[in-house]
């Protein structure tokens, strides 16, 4: 195994220096001069309802503010007002104006996030396991191979996305949130699971933890040497909005040595990547990070959901996908933006996704084809749409699951009646007549 190379600390202190923004103190920003009062004003009525975080290496880096609002990480990280249905943006903006209490305003927030399936395909109520009678919080395992573990010190990130699926991680309501400190009932339970293959680390974003922290999880896990337990991943956008973490951070080389143990221990490492933009890959900075996890014998996979205002764009997919082939990284999953949260303003119909996926596809070669998609991430399972087809007469939208709550049903075509206009599963109806989908008998 090639050892990756410690770092060079090629850039100054100052220049890889982490500063956050919220809406405490984005106005500090200097940038924050291009906008008018009244896009000032949308941020702060919909970064009261959905986490808005940033940080100095996304607004130096990589937002263009010549090209504002319409720069896609600029919307990628700072709240538009179509995030929020109008009567929603109307109830929290007129409080904002007159200056209402905290305490109001909170309230008002979380009466709002209600209406928004802060939870969507069943994560709170049917993901997450038992051990001994007890629920583990900080868990989910939906499919037998795969657990998640949500580490309590990992449960934020170096910047929030607007289209952020797990956004009740980010806003303070408790029992909206998965986190778990206990990493010996997170052993206990894949021991006694013989089916579990995979330990998925995600979040919020376990790469925000140092790296004694982080050890702190991996260590025992370790130790405790489980004969099933094949890989390890991290789900992470610490890639994208700072590379740093990996080249320059003061425990930069101690976190790839990490992952060296973890690959020495005999399992499989992958590194989970979001990138939903080119932009994001073009940094001199992220290409280091990329090649120094890679020099520690880890993969990186790549994913992210399709999202209007951000990459609906056949071009755009295909150039990051050739661009990560490039740096050495898989292409994995292409998503269907979640019904949660601010999907209304991101989402796509089911035939428009699959149309960009298509076109995209087709400008690629067969190495960057790994890529799957698009996905949903419903309730039964990862629902893949297929294609469109005409079957005994009859428009259809071809479907199969690459992971289901049931095994058996991955990889069995199925059917529904078209529909331009669904962007979700629950939209769809079952082709020729049918009542229900078949896992529906489930």
């Amino acid at each position: 195994m090639q050892s990756f190379v410690p770092s060079k600390n090629i850039l100054s202190a100052s220049s890889s220096r982490y500063t956050s923004y919220t809406l405490s103190n984005y106005k500090k920003l200097p940038h924050i001069a291009r906008l008018s009062d009244e896009q000032k004003f949308v941020i702060d009525v919909v970064g009261s309802v959905l986490p808005f975080k940033t940080n100095s290496y996304v607004v130096n880096e990589l937002i263009d503010w010549d090209n504002i609002p319409n720069d896609p990480i600029f919307i990628l990280n700072f709240p538009q007002k179509e995030m929020l249905d109008p009567v929603h943006f109307s109830e929290m903006a007129k409080r904002i104006r007159r200056e209402a209490s905290k305490e109001e305003i909170r309230k008002c927030a979380n009466s709002i996030r209600e209406e928004l399936n802060p939870h969507s395909a069943g994560q709170l109520e049917y993901n997450r396991p038992s051990l001994n009678g007890e629920m583990l919080s900080g868990m989910q395992h939906k499919y037998k191979e795969t657990v998640l573990y949500f580490p309590s010190q990992g449960q934020t990130c170096h910047a929030y996305c607007t289209f952020c699926f797990r956004w009740p991680q980010f806003v303070g309501i408790d029992e909206l949130r998965f986190a778990m400190r206990e990493t010996e009932l997170l052993i206990d339970y894949i021991t006694k699971h013989p089916e579990v293959t995979d330990l998925l680390f995600t979040g919020g974003d376990p790469m925000i933890m140092r790296t004694k922290t982080l050890a702190s999880y991996i260590h025992p896990i370790l130790a405790a040497d489980i004969p099933h337990l094949q890989t390890i991943r991290f789900g992470s956008k610490s890639l994208s909005y700072w590379p740093h973490r990996f080249v320059n951070d003061a425990d930069a080389d101690d976190l790839l040595e990490l992952f060296e143990e973890i690959i020495a221990s005999g399992r499989h490492l992958t590194f989970m990547a979001n990138f939903n933009s080119p932009r994001e890959l073009e940094t001199d900075i992220v290409q280091e990070a990329i090649g120094r996890i890679r020099a520690t014998g880890a993969l990186v996979r790549t994913q992210s959901p399709l999202l209007r205002h951000i990459n609906d764009d056949p071009g755009i997919w295909a150039d990051m996908w050739k661009k990560q082939v490039k740096l050495g990284c898989v292409p994995y999953y292409m998503f269907v933006a979640r019904n949660t949260g601010a999907y209304r303003y991101f989402g796509l119909p089911l035939v428009t996704a699959w149309e960009i996926y298509r076109r995209a596809y087709q400008q690629v070669s067969g190495i960057a084809r790994t890529v799957r998609g698009p996905s949903m991430s419903a309730f039964p399972g990862k629902v893949q749409v297929v294609g469109v087809s005409e079957i005994r007469g009859e428009k259809v939208l071809v479907l199969q699951m690459l992971q289901g709550r049931d095994s058996d049903w991955v990889r069995k075509p199925f059917f529904a009646a078209y529909d331009e206009k669904a962007t979700w599963l629950d939209e769809l109806k079952p082709a020729f007549g049918e009542e229900r989908f078949f896992f529906d008998k489930e």
